[in-house]
């Protein structure tokens, strides 16, 4: 007898610590997502949202200056020329100032080697890595991509039917929107059972997993305003977002200037052809 009441004890304790593992497996595959990003970006505001959308050019200059001092130390711009900066609002003199700050590669001399020298306007802004590898080294194994493009090659699916609605509304802020929404979602905390690698920082707005290499980069009072404007993580967030817009698509407004002249030209000409047919066609018995 007792060692019939032994075998059923320990058989007990071996059912509950099954089902002890099976609850805790179960717990932990609902703390892990499956789909990202966990959370969609939000609707923001812009002044370049809509079909009469323009660039608001004292938040890109703002927007420039986060990026000079806190993303330009990982991230690139290869496509972005300094004399695209007078869109901007800078004079000539100001955008050849903004160059001279920067060293690029030139040459080869007459001795055929390689030199620095000061960036001028037609040259485009210099990588911070001399080649990926040497980026991707210096950040976890992840090279941070470059930015010229960035607020047009990120964006969160709408899904059906929003796209539906998207095409009626021109919306076209994709890329701004998920820019801020990740800026300003480190301060989430992981549900619990969640894993973070190690080395990756929990973020539910990341586009391609529950983390990212990349740390918080922006904290409050972390870059200087000489306009007066709030200098928090938000506001930050917010002004880089609209200058990489502008980044990736510097001739929006005169796109959709043109858009509006195309429009307005093709009503006319429609209202033309059916006056011409009302004419042609008046005096033929029907």
């Amino acid at each position: 007898m007792k060692k019939i009441l032994n075998g059923l004890a320990a058989a007990g304790f071996a059912m509950a610590a099954v089902l002890g593992t099976a609850q805790a497996a179960e717990e932990h595959n609902a703390a892990e997502p499956t789909h990202f990003p966990i959370i969609k970006p939000t609707l923001e505001k812009w002044s370049f949202s809509g079909p009469f959308g323009t660039y608001d050019k004292a938040q890109l200059q703002r927007g420039l200056k986060v990026y000079k001092e806190v993303c330009s130390a990982c991230h690139s711009m290869d496509l972005v020329a300094f004399r695209t900066l007078e869109d901007l609002g800078y004079t000539e003199a100001q955008v050849k100032a903004l160059a001279a700050e920067y060293e690029v590669q030139d040459g080869p001399n007459g001795d055929g080697e390689m030199f620095t020298r000061k960036a001028l306007p037609g040259d485009h802004f210099p990588a911070p890595f001399p080649n990926a590898a040497a980026a991707a080294a210096a950040n976890n194994g992840a090279a941070p991509p470059d930015f010229s493009l960035i607020a047009k090659a990120r964006s969160v699916e709408r899904g059906f039917p929003t796209f539906i609605f998207d095409i009626f509304t021109q919306y076209a802020e994709g890329g701004p929107d998920y820019i801020h929404a990740l800026l300003t979602g480190y301060d989430h905390e992981p549900p619990a059972g969640m894993e973070i690698a190690e080395g990756t920082h929990y973020n539910p707005y990341f586009i391609a997993g529950k983390s990212l290499a990349m740390a918080k980069p922006l904290s409050d009072d972390q870059v200087t305003y000489d306009d007066g404007s709030p200098q928090t993580v938000d506001q930050y967030s917010r002004d880089v977002s609209a200058f990489l817009m502008w980044a990736a698509e510097p001739h929006m407004e005169a796109r959709k200037q043109t858009g509006f002249s195309v429009m307005a030209f093709l009503l006319l000409f429609g209202g033309l052809i059916y006056l011409t047919k009302r004419k042609v066609w008046s005096g033929i018995a029907h």
